[in-house]
């Protein structure tokens, strides 16, 4: 055969072959298509491949067959994701002067995939990730992966034993252990025995396993738990911050397609502080961090506290927190049951204690803290309180603005006796508010009063609580028992006002317990005196 080198190719900048146009464009349908109808002699041709799939080694693998009058020694499982990529890559899929279509017969050996042991289909698998993007766009993965995830599935119900040393050993047998003493580690080895064997892959293609495995259905808890694991092994295996992104994008972005019920809420935390030092994309941080949201009420105090962004100023990351709260009631607050929503307000009135002292919190974030749940998550605003006075106490140079501002958050309906009465003498909060606090108090004394149908002189005065009833807001905090008060002013007039009203809701209180006690000794009294009038005999007559 008259052979001539009259083609340079170069392969992806690794090599350079100087190749004889005419033998390739024979069994090469992309070589055919841009130098087929070239004379031969006229000048040198030159094509450059920069994505050719396997690089120099795999186009020699080309050469050879064609040069070889498309006879090839042998198609196996080491060799065969080679020989399909380049086929494809190259055109090969039809035959050009009815020569050998390699393409086919590389297709054909796949056939025998079946037939492959564990350790050959891993291996394949791993050859295909220096094959992208053809290993891909040619369905060899979706191949290899419907294979291995057949065989994983099937593990459920077989004990596998597989051997990635030995390459004759087979992927699965049935289990011969049938001491009761094992089956416990034999259920978790049949669940997980394929973990540490694919976490040896790159995240792309961990990403299309695991989408492959959920359309499968697959079991989800066992899916977090590679996931979990995966994570774990990348990150002690690889140095790079940029490698370390990217695992965790997509161990997120895979997270996010599992039930949230079969994910240990311990370790979606422990993913959120791992990525406080990694540059992770917006998108996979909101995803995770609505993982976490949304299960919230399995949260403590420990977890919450986690440090404000290298460049802030304040302690503690309150950002963070209050992206979580609204992760949280996303769907709506009457969508949240009760108990769970109890659960959380019950974690921010811890939370809120402890970031309370800090000097640099702002009065809109401390709000945003107290506000991020209805009033109904709350029985009692004790603890509010407490938080508030510990914040007006650091914060003593806000405005007296800011200051009523905070104060919003309190629900002073929900206040006990105690807190009001602390409340009217704490010079740290605004007028307006020891104002509201003791109405809240008269109100809670003449609901009481109407219940035991009794009334009291304390509250017949000329401006009651009839009166004020059906004032506005404002109105209410000029208007006291007495009559108007200017609430605005801070002078020894008002002191003696405010220390007055204390005093008297003191002995409301007083006379509330009063009567109670006496109501229950009537009670007491007349059901004892009922008994003892069905014990005595009846006189005869």
């Amino acid at each position: 055969m008259d052979v001539s080198c009259d083609l340079e190719v170069d392969v992806n900048g690794e090599e350079v072959f100087m190749v004889d146009k005419k033998v390739i464009c024979s069994y090469a349908g992309r070589i055919n298509k841009l130098f087929g109808k070239s004379k031969r002699g006229t000048r040198y041709l030159k094509v450059i491949f920069h994505d050719f799939p396997g690089g120099a080694e795999s186009f020699e693998l080309i050469t050879r067959f064609c040069y070889n009058k498309g006879k090839i020694h042998e198609i196996n499982p080491i060799n065969v994701s080679t020989l399909y990529c380049a086929a494809s890559y190259m055109e090969m899929e039809k035959s050009v002067s009815g020569n050998q279509n390699l393409f086919e017969l590389t297709k054909k050996s796949l056939e025998d995939i079946r037939y492959w042991t564990w350790s050959e289909l891993l291996d394949a698998l791993k050859l295909c990730q220096n094959l992208m993007p053809v290993a891909s766009s040619s369905g060899l993965i979706d191949k290899y992966l419907d294979s291995l995830i057949g065989r994983v599935a099937s593990s459920c119900e077989t004990s596998p034993c597989p051997s990635t040393s030995s390459a004759d050993s087979s992927g699965l047998r049935l289990s011969c252990d049938s001491k009761s003493t094992e089956s416990l580690r034999n259920s978790v080895f049949r669940a997980t025995w394929w973990f540490e064997d694919l976490a040896a892959f790159e995240p792309f293609l961990i990403e299309i396993l695991v989408k492959q495995m959920v359309s499968k259905n697959l079991d989800h808890g066992i899916l977090s738990k590679f996931l979990f694991y995966y994570q774990k092994s990348r990150f002690a295996a690889v140095k790079s911050m940029d490698e370390k992104c990217k695992t965790m994008e997509t161990v997120i972005e895979m997270l996010y397609l599992l039930d949230l019920s079969c994910m240990p809420f311990k370790t979606l935390f422990g993913l959120l502080r791992i990525t406080l030092n990694l540059k992770i994309s917006k998108c996979s941080r909101n995803k995770l961090e609505s993982m976490i949201g949304s299960q919230l009420d399995q949260a403590n105090l420990d977890n919450l506290l986690l440090t404000s962004p290298v460049g802030s100023s304040y302690l503690y990351d309150v950002n963070l927190v209050l992206r979580l709260l609204k992760s949280f009631i996303s769907k709506g607050a009457c969508c949240v049951p009760l108990t769970r929503l109890r659960k959380v307000a019950s974690l921010m009135d811890l939370y809120i204690a402890e970031v309370a002292p800090d000097p640099c919190l702002k009065p809109s974030k401390f709000l945003g803290l107290v506000k991020s749940l209805p009033e109904s998550a709350r029985d009692s605003y004790d603890a509010i309180y407490h938080a508030t006075v510990m914040f007006l106490e650091v914060h003593s140079g806000i405005s007296e603005e800011e200051k009523l501002k905070v104060c919003s958050g309190l629900n002073y309906e929900k206040l006990s006796s105690e807190a009001c009465s602390h409340l009217a003498q704490n010079k740290k909060f605004p007028s307006k508010s020891a104002g509201q606090a003791l109405i809240s108090q008269q109100v809670k004394l003449k609901s009481l009063l109407q219940e035991t149908n009794q009334s009291s002189p304390y509250l017949d005065s000329p401006c009651s609580f009839m009166e004020t009833e059906n004032m506005s807001t404002e109105d209410q905090q000029i208007v006291l028992y007495a009559g108007k008060l200017d609430l605005s002013t801070e002078n020894e007039k008002l002191k003696e006002h405010l220390q007055g009203m204390q005093w008297r809701v003191l002995e409301l209180e007083k006379v509330c317990r009063k009567m109670q006690n006496q109501m229950a000794k009537m009670l007491k009294s007349r059901v004892s005196s009922q008994n003892n009038a069905r014990s005595l005999p009846r006189l005869c007559s």
